[in-house]
């Protein structure tokens, strides 16, 4: 048996098996070894009409006599039949579980004696420098503890071979093997050679006019092979990315007016040394199409015909696009949505006109069946419960079905940030009338500990650690614990917020926070805030949410000592401007001390951008008022308004216009303390340093005038600031993570109160406000990268309006952290 077992199963599967000689087949079958054995040993004719009197099972080892038996097609009593042996045989051989079987009559027993296939113990893959076991162990069926067969084996032979030809090895070559072991096990092994990646020699297009080669190549996936090119994975031939690229090209012609395109081939050529592919589309351009008569029918009667049209993208002697097709039936179903037809149906006749070269359009829009959401299923979710993502769904079981709805459900769903992609499908119910709606999430990592240093012009060197959980136990439950210092802050918080507050459409959260910030080159204070704060929020409306706040802070503001050159001297004397017998003391050091600050406050939202993340179109809207005085020692009311309005462009562009302002005032006799006002530049006005604009204190000589050195930035009680932005796709690959900017800044800060711009008199020269309130605006570029050190943003400005005293800054270059 021992021998048998040698012949059929080691002899079986050892081969070679190789795309580039496309042959690889196992050199016998369980089948051919039975063949080979009974022409080797021709079986005794049997005696005929003898009937049967026991089923005697032989060589058996692990498989009951019973189980084999059952698989037989005669049965004791029954008399001797030929061509039922052989059909019981074949039944045998099916199962997979026998290398070997004979059945022959002894004695008026039927002897039916097996040679059982092993079993497998491990499955080993040898010789592998590119990819991981677990790539390999996912794709080939072997599994320890399976019956182990030749065909199988050269099944995952095959496997193994595509895996490595879609990664661009089609050198791959794939030898298995067996090592017997006792109790009729064995080790599979795959001894595999990956030899060397099959690249792309180059890219050549024939047939087209209009696009050249290398404008088609950046439309294309697939790229030619380079030696510095080694972060990119497509630069290897692969099949299935070509069919891919097929289509990337149709659509491109397609939007361009070239509604006739079409890829009349795409050739890969292996190249004599077999190492690279030469690839060649053959195209037919066709003719340039423009859109002729569009028209909309229906008979529906809340849904006039004018209505639609004036929804469609689409005007009469523009350049076809066939995108813009499917954008005006999505706006012609949202339009229809928004007057009660939940269920429409939209048929686009397209009659092309080559005579004229003219495309005429017709969309038929009659209401759909009246159909109710059967069941939603929710798919992909590993870690996020389903409540979580249901609770993004504007729609539920036993609702009409509506297209809109569904749209801004998928919207809020990617809203919360745990998905990289969101999809929303129907499919046809139990019923005509009822439809199944199924949600694909695809997770992405919400956990993360940062470790971050970078180096910012504003702030100089910058060091960042966080723990942060944006989907706490699936929840949906936002955690985060940071750490960060730098030359102007140093931070320690703690944020946590509960989406659904005890089960309910509510959120709530807390703050525990200790702020350090350190403005004295800039103001001549420093401060220290440590605070507790309470969050909650709530829906409103569909696109309009409510959010309140308490906060109880303690800050602890030092008045740094001042700096006056007398007479042009190099040394400068310390003055204790805060001292109480200095009879020009400034009222600035009636805020220096500890203060406690009991803090109530609102926010409205209103949001009406199509994405959360990346709007393309739409607005949002946020108002929010605090005011300081309920307890405590401070009292004040601040008012804030920030807004922006989003519009894509075609090819990728983004134009955004965004307008903040905010006013802030003291009340029961209070002033605005210098550490609650508002200081802007840096980030928050780009082409200024960090409060580089707004009321600066001046030291001016009494009789010329003149302006002797320029003194601290004291900050503003009120302030604008508008910015119009055009994000513009820069012509580099994907890979290389940057995007860019264009940005107009323009905007004012000041009005301080009246007693913090009284003049300090110094002897011949005095200390003076300047609160005069004027426009200041800038103009440049941005550049975001998304390094792997983390994202980095440039900024080079020029700055167009501007007071003299007012700190420029015309580069700037910092840290981008998201949480």
């Amino acid at each position: 048996m021992r021998q048998v077992l040698r012949d059929v199963v080691l002899g079986a599967v050892t081969c070679v098996a190789s795309v580039g000689a496309g042959t690889g087949a196992l050199v016998a079958t369980a089948e051919d070894a039975h063949a080979q054995q009974n022409r080797a040993q021709p079986a005794a004719p049997q005696p005929a009409g003898v009937a049967i009197r026991r089923i005697v099972v032989e060589g058996n080892q692990r498989i009951e006599p019973a189980t084999i038996s059952s698989y037989l097609q005669i049965r004791p009593g029954d008399t001797y039949d030929a061509e039922r042996v052989d059909l019981s045989i074949k039944t045998l051989f099916a199962t997979g579980l026998f290398a070997d079987v004979q059945i022959a009559q002894r004695d008026g027993d039927l002897v039916v004696s097996v040679i059982e296939n092993p079993v497998i113990n491990r499955v080993i893959f040898e010789g592998m420098r590119t990819l991981d076991e677990e790539d390999l162990e996912d794709e080939v069926q072997a599994r320890p503890r399976s019956v182990f067969t030749a065909a199988r084996a050269q099944g995952d032979v095959q496997r193994i071979i595509e895996v490595y030809r879609r990664a661009g090895r089609f050198a791959a070559q794939v030898t298995p093997q067996v090592r017997e072991l006792d109790q009729n096990r064995v080790d599979l092994i795959f001894e595999v050679d990956e030899g060397p990646v099959t690249g792309v020699r180059d890219v050549n297009f024939i047939g087209n006019r209009v696009f050249s080669d290398r404008r088609l190549r950046d439309q294309i996936v697939t790229t030619k092979s380079s030696w510095w090119n080694f972060f990119q994975s497509n630069d290897n031939y692969d099949p299935d990315r070509l069919e891919y690229d097929r289509e990337q090209l149709r659509q491109y012609y397609n939007n361009r007016g070239y509604a006739d395109f079409r890829v009349v081939s795409a050739v890969a050529e292996l190249t004599p040394d077999q190492r690279d592919f030469f690839i060649t589309f053959t195209v037919d351009e066709g003719i340039r199409y423009e859109f002729g008569e569009v028209k909309v029918q229906t008979e529906l009667n809340r849904l006039p015909e004018a209505l639609l049209l004036a929804a469609v993208p689409i005007r009469r002697g523009n350049v076809f696009r066939g995108d813009l097709i499917e954008d005006a039936i999505d706006a012609m179903t949202y339009v229809a949505g928004t007057v009660g037809y939940a269920n429409v149906d939209i048929t686009p006749v397209v009659e092309r006109d080559a005579a004229n070269q003219v495309v005429n359009i017709t969309f038929e829009v009659n209401e759909g069946p009246r159909v109710f959401i059967e069941r939603i299923d929710i798919v992909g979710n590993n870690r996020t419960l389903d409540r979580v993502i249901r609770q993004g769904m504007r729609v539920s079981e036993g609702d009409a079905f509506n297209r809109v709805l569904l749209d801004r459900s998928r919207q809020r769903i990617q809203a919360l940030g745990f998905f990289k992609e969101v999809t929303v499908e129907e499919s046809d119910g139990s019923q005509p009338d009822r439809s199944v709606v199924t949600v694909t999430v695809e997770e992405e990592s919400t956990g993360e500990l940062a470790f971050a240093a970078g180096y910012s012009s504003s702030e100089s060197f910058l060091f960042d650690v966080s723990i942060t959980e944006r989907n706490l136990r699936g929840r949906g439950q936002f955690l985060r614990l940071r750490a960060s210092s730098s030359q102007q802050r140093q931070q320690l918080d703690l944020r946590f917020t509960e989406p659904r507050f005890m089960g309910r459409e509510v959120s709530a959260g807390f703050d525990l926070y200790s702020l350090r910030t350190d403005f004295l080159d800039q103001s001549s204070f420093e401060n220290q805030s440590t605070g507790l704060g309470l969050r909650t929020g709530f829906q409103t409306s569909e696109h309009t949410s409510l959010g309140l706040t308490y906060s109880l802070i303690q800050d602890d503001t030092q008045i740094a000592n001042l700096f006056v050159d007398h007479d042009n001297n190099i040394n400068t004397a310390p003055i204790d401007q805060c001292d109480p017998l200095n009879p020009n003391r400034p009222l600035l050091c009636d805020q220096e001390g500890s203060f406690i600050t009991s803090l109530l406050g609102y926010s409205l939202n209103w949001d009406r951008r199509n994405e959360a993340l990346r709007a393309t179109r739409g607005f949002d809207l946020q108002l929010s008022q605090d005011v300081a005085g309920l307890g405590g020692a401070v009292n004040y009311l601040r008012t804030e308004l920030q807004g922006g309005v989003y519009y894509g462009l075609p090819a990728g562009f983004r134009a955004t216009a965004r307008l903040n302002a905010g006013y802030i005032m003291g009340w029961g006799g209070d002033d605005v303390r210098i550490n609650d006002r508002f200081f802007k530049g840096g980030s928050s006005f780009r082409g200024f340093d960090v409060a580089g604009v707004g009321p600066r204190q001046l030291l001016v000589d009494d009789a010329t005038g003149n302006i002797v050195q320029e003194g601290d930035a004291i900050g503003g009680n009120a302030y604008a600031i508008g910015t119009l932005q055009l994000d513009v796709p820069l012509p580099l690959p994907e890979s290389f993570s940057l995007g860019g900017a264009l940005f107009l800044d323009v905007g004012t800060l000041g009005v301080v109160d009246s007693a913090s711009r009284q003049p300090i008199d110094l002897g011949a020269q005095s200390l003076l406000v300047d609160d005069s309130l004027s426009l200041r605006a800038a103009a440049g570029v941005s550049i975001y990268w998304d390094s792997p050190f983390g994202p980095v943003q440039f900024d080079f400005a020029e700055p167009l309006a501007f007071e003299d005293f007012d700190r420029q800054q015309e580069f700037r270059f910092s840290t981008r952290t998201q949480f």
